[in-house]
């Protein structure tokens, strides 16, 4: 007999649920190749840590990196220090630059392994990691060259800290350059001179404003086809020097226009934690391949997916991602930037955090009825890996937050 508890209602009420019985989600035994894949991953404190806004993170190493074993072990590549892992939103940049060290020394170690899902996989197929400006205040910078000079600087510190450790690089849409730019000319001016120094490709991040308002404008201008037509001809200048684009826009149309348009041998990596399934899928003649944070939460399942698409199974693969679409899409339901709150609360209950707690204290950032719902999207995607341990710790947070009582 599996568990069953009481959930919360909108009107202040409660209703039996049962759950289902566990699903078992095999791990790949050759490494996934149909598709390049990284999951964003997120960061978990130290129990006993301050947590608090504007308090520096204090993460729980062990169990952190642990969980990134758990992605590679699925065939997943690691997208880290992204902002899944709360930068910008309670991971500052020394905690940030400590953890791309570690990732990419547990990348290192696993590449070497050559476990099942991993063989012949390099460390940066393995961990990608964002580097940004978020040590720099954008409300403190100067206007002008000088203001587009630091965030250059910037850029370069944190590219620098990718380089040591490993990673493939990842740069990430900055608040600093949002602020300063006049226009398209900064941004294509800052970007070109980065490309221009990298020694390898790299991703490019578009984050759209639904996960950060302060990104308003990118690529100098609010008009998204004007923004496109930016950053596609930085895309085409120095396409030798971009290995793909994560886009996370939460339009599908756009998405398959974008990637219909990029030059030949650059990725289109989605961000879409909408529309993931169809966009993975392909229309026949292009797909998207993936760095998603929905994957940080439904690992076992988009890595099953990802193993039907090797084995030729198009449509069963496409079946397995359809059956997750609704837990994304409640997870990332607006305000869309506290998605992180619901990947941190599935990790609580699938055991591999032990505390539901966040850097910054974001796990306030979601209401107890929505995280209900996040737990009986789960179980029904089949996804609450060990259902009674699940229930059991769903049945100790309703009772904290007062429900039943």
């Amino acid at each position: 007999m599996t568990p069953s508890l009481l959930l919360p209602t909108n009107d202040g009420g409660t209703r039996a649920y049962q759950l289902g019985p566990a699903t078992t989600w095999a791990r790949p035994v050759a490494p996934l190749t149909a598709r390049r894949a990284y999951a964003a991953a997120h960061v978990i404190p130290e129990t006993g840590a301050d947590n608090t806004p504007g308090a520096p993170a204090r993460l729980d190493w062990d169990a952190t990196l642990a969980y990134r074993h758990e992605l590679w072990s699925y065939g997943l590549g690691v997208a880290d220090a992204m902002d899944t892992a709360q930068r910008g939103m309670g991971l500052d940049w020394a905690a940030t630059a400590e953890l791309i060290k570690r990732t990419g020394a547990e990348a290192a170690a696993v590449a070497a392994a050559g476990g099942a899902a991993t063989a012949g996989k390099s460390i940066r197929d393995l961990v990608a990691c964002g580097a940004g400006t978020d040590q720099l205040d954008p409300a403190a910078l100067p206007a002008g060259a000088a203001g587009l000079r630091a965030v250059i600087d910037a850029y370069r510190e944190q590219i620098a800290v990718v380089r040591e450790a490993g990673p493939k690089v990842i740069i990430m849409a900055s608040r600093a350059l949002a602020a300063v730019a006049r226009g398209p000319e900064d941004y294509l001016s800052v970007y070109s001179a980065l490309l221009q120094e990298a020694d390898q490709p790299v991703i490019l991040h578009w984050l759209g404003t639904m996960f950060d308002p302060a990104l308003a404008g990118y690529w100098g201008s609010d008009d998204v086809a004007r923004a496109t037509e930016t950053f596609l001809g930085l895309i085409r200048e120095h396409a030798d020097k971009v290995d793909g684009v994560k886009v996370s826009l939460l339009d599908a149309a756009h998405e398959v226009a974008l990637r219909a348009a990029l030059p030949a041998g650059v990725r289109l990596y989605t961000g879409d934690d909408f529309n993931y399934p169809e966009l993975i899928d392909g229309d026949g003649t292009h797909h998207s391949d993936a760095l998603l944070g929905i994957f940080a939460a439904i690992y076992p399942a988009a890595s099953v997916a990802l193993q039907k698409y090797d084995a030729g199974g198009a449509p069963g693969a496409r079946a397995v991602l359809d059956s997750t679409r609704e837990l994304g899409r409640h997870i990332f339901a607006a305000p869309t930037f506290y998605y992180k709150t619901g990947i941190a609360f599935l990790s609580w209950l699938n055991g591999k955090q032990p505390g539901f707690q966040m850097v910054g204290g974001l796990q306030s950032g979601r209401s107890v009825v929505h995280l209900a719902h996040t737990f009986e999207l789960a179980d029904r995607a089949g996804l609450l890996l060990d259902p009674p341990l699940a229930a059991h710790r769903m049945g100790d947070f309703l009772r904290v937050a007062g429900v039943g009582a």
